[in-house]
């Protein structure tokens, strides 16, 4: 009975191993492993005491025998079969690459639009806070060559319709479904050396929806904290201090970024100038403790002026604006340069205990001859949210979450930053820019509106990988710049959404 009981065993166990060449299956092979071979080692001692007795029993001591050399050639095609799932776990094609990511299909009610509707794989390139990074399949691929603190690596995310590649990146031209790309090569175990497409160090707030705990961003991600950058740098950490640098071009840009200037007088070929100039990033963390963080970031360069492009939410080059007989650019076309001074610096605070979490951000950015008016642009702002989440009998783990957001973008009538106005001064989807009847007095002092938004979100996390969100978002203007779908113009905002996250 016992050799039939260790032959049954032995039996199941390959086809068990194999079904996974994972770390843990191969850790739990080799334990099964050890059990087995304690097992041949009691089994041995039988024969040896079943030889050394009467001879009658020396057909079964035989038997033994022929049991325990079975059971050590299983054991030894098992030992085989462990050191080539190691082999291929470290050495093998698919040895260190990991595929995550999630998908987010999300419903949105928008009162000024009067508009209701699924948005998933949306393929519109005009980012907004209303359509913003969610309602997309996100992609992470990432491929480490070797093991241990020093291995490098190659990281990729895919967003095909609301990354950055669709809709930020080279003036929002979409058709890019990559959203970051990025190389990590550790020199040493506090230094590594980083480069390729990577979104900005600015602020709290994460791209992803599966980190996020609204369903929206907040204003000061959509239109004060940079975008993502191509360029390189590196990283730094040790103990409680972390730092990034980066050398990279102006932000949203995947290579040097041409402007048209006019022509030449003698061949009537078009004259262009290039932004030359290379933005530097950088961000430092400090861990106050296991439970704080404190961040600053600040970012100096030079940024493409926009100009006006009717009603779209997205950066346009003033070079389509302003060449038609008068050579300048901005909103006024009355810089002489297609470039202009830029700087953002911010500070962030995260505070996460158990199930609460608090979160604290302060911007503050300008740009010369970047506002409305062809003055210096100016934004600063405030963002605070708050989360909790706590267990119910009937409906298992919730959580919920708070934020107010504060954006000033008063100055010269507004602009900078991630803010672009329209051809009347304003951007009627996300409620900025100057009051359309202090253009229509013929004022050139209109100031710029400032907002503010207050989010509402309530979460259930069904199992670990599902999350259901559902949010009621208020924003509100000082002026009346927000379109409504009657032509009206109005102060405010509501926005009513649900959203199911599933993260692979």
């Amino acid at each position: 009975m016992k050799r039939l009981l260790i032959s049954a065993a032995i039996a199941a166990l390959p086809g068990m191993a194999m079904a996974d060449a994972k770390a843990d299956e191969i850790a739990r092979l080799k334990s099964q492993m050890q059990k087995l071979q304690q097992q041949m080692v009691e089994l041995q001692k039988a024969v040896d005491a079943a030889a050394a007795s009467k001879p009658a029993p020396a057909a079964s001591a035989a038997a033994g025998e022929d049991a325990n050399t079975e059971l050590k050639e299983r054991v030894a095609n098992m030992e085989l079969k462990v050191d080539k799932l190691n082999t291929a776990s470290t050495d093998g094609p698919l040895a260190g690459l990991s595929v995550t990511g999630y998908l987010d299909p999300t419903y949105i009610y928008n009162r000024n639009n009067n508009s209701s509707g699924f948005q998933f794989l949306n393929h519109q390139n005009v980012y907004a806070y209303s359509n913003s990074t969610f309602g997309d399949v996100y992609l992470d691929i990432k491929k480490t060559f070797g093991v241990g603190p020093t291995a490098p690596s190659a990281e990729i995310s895919i967003m095909p319709n609301r990354g950055s590649g669709n809709t930020l990146l080279d003036g929002g031209s979409g058709n890019n479904i990559v959203n970051t790309a990025v190389i990590n090569f550790p020199l040493t175990d506090t230094w590594t050396f980083n480069a390729g497409l990577m979104n900005s160090f600015g602020g709290y707030e994460v791209q992803q929806s599966n980190q996020m705990l609204t369903l929206t961003h907040g204003l000061l991600y959509d239109f004060s904290d940079p975008g993502s950058y191509v360029g390189a740098g590196f990283n730094w950490s040790h103990d409680v201090w972390a730092w990034k640098f980066l050398l990279a071009n102006e932000q949203y840009r995947t290579h040097a970024n041409l402007a048209n200037t006019g022509s030449n007088a003698a061949t009537g070929n078009p004259q262009v100038k290039s932004n030359n100039t290379p933005t530097f990033t950088a961000r430092v963390d400090y861990t106050w403790s296991s439970a704080l963080d404190l961040g600053w970031s600040f970012n100096a360069g030079r940024q493409t002026l926009l100009t006006s492009a009717g009603q779209s939410a997205n950066p346009v080059p003033a070079t389509n604006g302003c060449l038609a007989g008068n050579v300048g650019f901005g909103y006024q076309c009355v810089s002489a340069d297609p470039y202009s001074n830029y700087f953002f610096t911010e500070a962030d605070a995260s505070y996460t205990l158990g199930d609460i979490q608090y979160n604290a951000e302060l911007d503050y950015g300008q740009q010369q001859k970047a506002a409305w008016n062809g003055g210096s642009a100016q934004w600063y702002g405030v963002s605070l949210l708050g989360h909790r989440k706590w267990m119910t009998e009937s409906l298992g783990k919730m959580g919920a979450t708070l934020r107010y957001d504060y954006l000033n973008n008063s100055k010269n009538g507004g602009g900078g930053g991630g803010v672009a106005l329209g051809a009347g001064g304003y951007d009627g989807v996300n409620g900025f820019g100057v009051d359309p009847a202090c253009v229509a007095s013929g004022t050139t002092d209109c100031k710029g509106t400032n907002r503010m938004a207050l989010t509402a979100d309530l979460l259930f996390f069904p199992t670990d990988q599902f999350t259901l969100k559902f949010e009621y978002r208020h924003d509100w203007a000082s002026q009346a710049v927000f379109l409504r779908n009657d032509g009206s113009m109005k102060k405010g905002n509501d926005m009513l959404g649900a959203q199911a996250v599933y993260t692979f």
